[in-house]
This record gives C-alpha cells, sequence and structure tokens, in this order.
C-alpha cells in the first residue's frame, strides 16, 4: 500500500503531501542547518513526482550554497524543503509532518560541526562529515 503523509508550515499558508516511500530521517549538524533553525535539521526526503504543495505560491527559495537551495514559508518562515540541485528527490524537514508521521530516525552527519552546547546521543549512527558512500544501501 502507498504511503500517504500529510503536514504543513506553522501558519497553514503551505500545506504538502507525500505519496510513497520516504527515507529515514536524517540528523544535519552543519553549521548552515543550526543557523536556520537554531539547532539541526531533522529531514526525510521523497521523491519530487511524490510530493504535492499546496500554497507553492508562499514558498520562497534561498540559495544557501553553489549546490543547493533552501525553501521557506514567506508569511511564518517555517523551514520547509532542501534542495539538491539537479536531484529528482527532495528533503522535508520531518517537523512539519502531522502526527502520527510513521517517520522513523536513520543517522546524524556533520557532527564535527554541531553546536558547543548540545551533545549527540549514541543510539544512532553519527558520521562527522556526509554519509560515506560505503554506509549508504544503494
Amino acid at each position: 500500500m502507498d504511503e500517504l503523509r500529510t503536514g504543513a508550515c506553522l501558519c497553514g499558508a503551505v500545506r504538502l503531501r507525500t505519496q510513497g516511500t520516504v527515507r529515514e530521517v536524517v540528523f544535519c549538524h552543519c553549521s548552515q542547518c543550526r543557523r536556520q533553525t537554531g539547532l539541526h535539521y531533522a529531514a526525510t526526503d521523497v521523491a519530487r513526482d511524490r510530493l504535492k504543495v499546496t500554497g507553492e505560491d508562499m514558498v520562497r527559495w534561498y540559495r544557501s550554497s553553489d549546490g543547493a537551495q533552501r525553501g521557506f514559508c514567506s508569511t511564518c518562515g517555517s523551514a520547509l524543503f532542501w534542495l539538491r540541485d539537479g536531484s529528482d528527490h527532495i528533503s522535508v524537514m520531518a517537523g512539519a509532518f502531522d502526527e502520527p508521521s510513521g517517520l522513523v530516525g536513520g543517522y546524524h552527519i556533520f557532527c564535527a560541526d554541531k553546536g558547543d552546547f548540545y551533545e549527540i546521543g549514541a543510539t544512532l549512527p553519527a558520521y562527522q562529515a556526509g554519509r560515506p558512500a560505503s554506509a549508504s544501501s544503494g
């Protein structure tokens, strides 16, 4: 059966629906993610053709690096998306999903860049930079 998830930004101006399998939640501790959220990104990822956005005209995109951009609600400022240039998948912030989300934690990345005011628990794999290709399943 096809998995269906719904969600929204804080003010509800942007609503989203994913259909199909999503990746486990990745916790990114890089300095960009920390600066945008105040802690770290917690995001899943879905094929772009499996994401429907209502209120898409309210989404603003910020080019955060040479290879990616971040989408957020222009009304309330909620971080919603991370998109690598040319990718057929898009990261969606885990906190935007309605509960029960059915999402599961996967691993931490860019741990060497984490803030000095918190610790990362030992329950999930943690990588100093991005996840090594040898650790991925495909």
